[in-house]
């Protein structure tokens, strides 16, 4: 196996767990939520981050992983924000109509698009934002139905966009800054999201639902599915954690809408939920979209790699065909191939320096 298809293969890979988790948690919370009338999302969400993190702790002792400390205001902050970020997501869902949530989810694409190109210079190609055009349009024309506003909604959902939006751009720029994967990342911040929930979940659930968490009969169906919720979590948010440091925050969110077109799907299939000609032409809009931005960025990775390749193969082909520049008179009388010459330019006092 080559060195280059070893990493795709990590990335299909934690692309295809963060779909199949994601939309059987969906599945689970719906039956909790629609069946069992268990509707605290945010306390629920709370549970989950819990068991995620008893759970890297016991593979942390079983030497699964190697845990790495780094920066303690970092991971407090980035907890911190990652908890306030899925608050005022539910609070959003709470105070507005489903489809202007969805519009509130459509918006933390170009966000983050404009996040990233203003503070960390980096650059979309025309083709991708074509695409992503074309993406948000069919996942609007499926998924939107309503647009209610209010004040209130308008302003929680504004501050849930940009939070979320910061919060996985940190969550990719730490991963890289730090050199930490995605379980010691999540292992580190899991404690700070789930404390953060656990104390504002029963409050906001409270003022959603008008009714109290700790009151709520839980029989043995309840019990067991917030267990099988609690234990699917696990997955989604290693996931989430894994395809962002492996991709980009735009990629997860691209993803996130794909599970989106899934879920609808998927009801529509095997749940009868209603449809209409409407949600087919969206969710066909979206895949297409889909399609073009990930051959779009496949072609931007080949070309970088390229890119990246060519002025050391450059300068090797530089030194064969100009004789005025100085050789060492021991490589002189040596074939100058690519495996002599790389070596020596290596050695250079330059040679720290990225090529």
């Amino acid at each position: 196996m080559t060195e280059g298809t070893s990493p795709r293969l990590g990335t299909i890979g934690a692309l295809s767990l963060s779909v199949v988790s994601s939309v059987s948690i969906v599945i689970c919370n719906k039956a909790l939520i629609s069946t069992l009338g268990f509707c605290f999302a945010t306390t629920l969400t709370s549970w989950h981050l819990a068991v995620t993190f008893c759970s890297l702790h016991v593979a942390r002792w079983l030497s699964l992983f190697e845990h790495k400390p780094f920066d303690a205001r970092t991971v407090t902050g980035f907890g911190i924000l990652n908890g306030i970020s899925i608050g005022l997501l539910n609070l959003s869902l709470g105070f507005n109509s489903v489809g202007f949530y969805q519009m509130t989810k459509l918006a933390i694409i170009p966000c983050t698009v404009l996040l990233e190109t203003a503070f960390l210079r980096k650059k979309f190609s025309t083709n991708v934002q074509l695409s992503l055009v074309l993406l948000l349009i069919g996942v609007g024309i499926a998924t939107v139905t309503d647009l209610k506003l209010n004040v209130l909604g308008s302003i929680l959902s504004l501050f849930a966009i940009l939070t979320t939006c910061v919060a996985q751009i940190m969550t990719n720029t730490i991963q890289k800054k730090y050199k930490v994967s995605s379980t010691q990342l999540l292992y580190q911040s899991c404690p700070y999201q789930a404390s953060t929930l656990f104390l504002a979940g029963p409050l906001l659930d409270g003022l959603l639902t008008k009714q109290n968490v700790f009151a709520f009969n839980y029989t043995p169906n309840v019990l067991f599915f917030i267990i099988l919720s609690c234990l699917i979590s696990v997955s989604v948010n290693f996931s989430t954690f894994l395809v962002i440091g492996k991709t980009s925050p735009v990629t997860y969110q691209v993803l996130g809408h794909l599970k989106t077109c899934l879920v609808l799907t998927f009801g529509y299939v095997l749940l009868h939920d209603p449809f209409s000609w409407r949600n087919l032409f969206g969710i066909g809009v979206a895949v297409v979209g889909m399609g073009l931005y990930s051959y779009s960025c496949i072609l931007e990775s080949q070309q970088k790699q390229s890119e990246i390749a060519l002025p050391l193969s450059q300068i090797v082909k530089d030194i064969e065909a100009d004789p005025l520049l100085p050789v060492d008179n021991e490589l002189s009388n040596k074939p100058t191939d690519d495996a002599t010459m790389v070596p020596s330019l290596w050695n250079k006092s330059d040679s720290g320096k990225e090529f």
